[in-house]
């Protein structure tokens, strides 16, 4: 799968999210990997490499939750509703 969670362990709005992206993961037969970047550097490491995309969706920010396509260089920020996630993540997949 193209698309990665970047997520914060304690962040209340990546838990929102979690129901959404286990519902289209399911419904559209996909995998969205997840990656916990508060507690972990190597994964904040990684999200900075995406900074470019990630800021442009997140106001300028590396804000989470934050959903990113390796496919098409593209980021989804914040907490969202489930129409809007499901197609981001269909035109990103």
């Amino acid at each position: 799968m193209s698309i990665i969670m970047y997520h914060g362990k304690d962040c209340p709005h990546c838990h929102a999210m979690m129901p959404l992206v286990d519902k289209v993961e399911k419904e559209l037969n996909v995998k969205i990997e997840k990656k916990e970047v508060w507690n972990d550097e190597k994964n904040a490491d990684e999200m900075r490499t995406h900074e470019k995309a990630i800021t442009k969706s997140c106001g300028g920010d590396l804000g989470v939750p934050c959903f990113y396509s390796k496919k098409t260089d593209k980021a989804l920020c914040g907490e969202t509703g489930y129409k809007e996630f499901k197609e981001w993540v269909v035109k990103n997949k």
